[in-house]
């Protein structure tokens, strides 16, 4: 199993701006083979950065299903718009990816 996550810093007062976004897109994800599920996740406020952390996640069989993605059509097509809402962001996301370990 493969953990994908992107963590993002939104900018305050933004956050149902941000939310609408994800809620809308055409993400394809149930498209691709070896794909399980996706949250997006709202985490804590940054009162001194004026930023609010919310988190991606998709789950995936294998990392190689992963990698797919992000080289398929379908992966083209759900991020076309990315840059037209760089407004909402305190710079850009941050990937983190996450393999399971066996037998823990």
């Amino acid at each position: 199993m493969f953990l994908a996550m992107n963590r993002f810093n939104v900018v305050k007062g933004q956050e149902t701006a941000f939310e609408e976004v994800w809620k809308n897109r055409d993400s394809q994800l149930q498209t691709m083979a070896g794909f399980k599920s996706f949250h997006l996740m709202k985490g804590p406020e940054d009162e001194e950065a004026g930023t609010v952390l919310y988190a991606s996640h998709t789950i995936w069989e294998s990392k190689v299903h992963f990698a797919d993605w992000t080289k398929s059509e379908a992966f083209r097509a759900a991020h076309k718009n990315a840059g037209s809402n760089k407004g909402l962001y305190a710079g850009p996301p941050r990937f983190e990816g996450f393999e399971m370990v066996e037998g823990a």
